[in-house]
């Protein structure tokens, strides 16, 4: 059997998206492996170089275009149908899947879903394209009811599939919180650290972290030593808000933004925390929940988006209303108050959100589909970078 996985970016971006492609590359070559088949990864913005030496794929199942878009177009058209299964990594890839259907029309079409790209109408001819997929895989149940009830799509044919764990995520380790962040930021062994991860942008104040601010304000008598660090990079418009917030709030001494972190830096940076906040109204999913569980941090998280599924609706986490300050507010207290109760249940998480658990999910949904190919053998994938 023979797979192509298309994405945008795979390595030369550090995105949730770009992370969820590479494990899914992975699952893809493990599976490839285990059943004798071939799987080939080709990215349009992805330049070959940028593959070498990765761990999650072998070079020669990958091709990269460098912006190449026509060329990109052209030979993933190629070897889309000689293949029997063709995965789209993101809903703007959805003309190729189109092309591939109208020439070899028994080849079957994935489309992966994340978020809010697909939650609202969308232009007739991507519509029009969309009916043309016969699986789409949404990262959330949120997302898969938007799907079905915005664009009328069948019930069957959209399936959940929850994003993972990084399968090279370091193992959570029992060291203290580090003495050199302590110092870095200002912050007290005695202090309690809320963390938010998240790009802070004018277009992405639905993360929540304004509203966090408003609930460390309303905690701030009681609990001196709350402290909130906000992790990720900012544009200016963006840090103007944030600041101009927190110096009405009175909170300038509770608040820390460092700016862009690197993937090495953030277990160090959950170790130093005390709880994972992010209040978000329109998250896919939220791959940093499970990851900050992961590292045993209690999490809270919004109840109307993706959020919900990475915190099986509130059995792994606390679950709040985005917008509502008093409920963010009680949550921060119940962790500050009695954290170990509110610490994840790890085996639960693994159960649920393990990179095994999410390959065993794939490997189903990708068998059930080439069984209905198999009638119709498309000829060998060159797999010549």
């Amino acid at each position: 059997m023979k797979t192509l996985f298309l994405t945008l970016r795979t390595f030369s971006a550090t995105g949730g998206i770009e992370k969820v492609c590479r494990i899914l590359g992975k699952a893809l070559y493990e599976d490839s492996i285990k059943n004798e088949g071939l799987v080939l990864i080709g990215s349009m913005y992805d330049k070959q170089q940028d593959a070498f030496n990765n761990a999650y794929f072998p070079t020669e199942n990958f091709r990269g275009f460098g912006i190449n878009k026509l060329n990109f177009i052209k030979e993933m058209v190629k070897e889309g149908v000689k293949s029997n299964v063709v995965i789209l990594s993101h809903i703007n890839l959805l003309l190729i899947g189109w092309l591939i259907k109208k020439v070899a029309p028994h080849t079957k079409i994935i489309l992966l879903t994340h978020g809010i790209e697909i939650w609202y109408p969308l232009p007739d001819h991507k519509r029009k394209m969309l009916q043309h997929c016969d699986k789409i895989l949404a990262v959330s149940h949120f997302t898969r009811n938007k799907i079905i009830e915005v664009h009328g799509m069948p019930k069957e044919n959209c399936l959940v599939l929850n994003n993972c764990l990084d399968p090279f995520l370091p193992l959570p380790s029992l060291h203290k919180k580090s003495e050199a962040l302590l110092n870095k930021y200002g912050f007290s062994a005695t202090d309690k650290i809320l963390m938010t991860l998240t790009r802070m942008s004018s277009k992405e104040r639905y993360k929540g972290y304004d509203k966090v601010f408003e609930a460390i304000a309303k905690l701030k008598i009681k609990y001196p030593h709350l402290k909130y660090l906000i992790a990720g990079s900012y544009d200016n418009r963006e840090k103007d808000f944030a600041d101009n917030l927190i110096n009405k709030l009175g909170i300038q001494n509770r608040v820390v933004m460092p700016g862009y972190m690197e993937e090495e830096e953030l277990e160090d940076h959950f170790a130093l925390s005390d709880m994972y906040v992010m209040p978000s109204r329109k998250e896919g999913f939220g791959i940093v929940f499970i990851e900050a569980m992961y590292y045993g941090l209690p999490v809270i998280a919004g109840n109307i988006d993706g959020s919900a599924d990475a915190l099986l609706d509130g059995e792994l986490g606390q679950l709040v209303e985005p917008g509502n300050v008093d409920e963010i507010a009680t949550a921060i207290a119940n962790v500050v108050e009695n954290k170990d109760s509110f610490i994840p249940d790890r085996n639960l998480l693994m159960q649920h959100f393990s990179y095994e658990a999410y390959k065993e999910k794939l490997e189903m949904i990708i068998h059930n589909l080439e069984l209905s190919t198999l009638n119709h053998q498309p000829s060998t994938l060159n797999f010549q970078p």
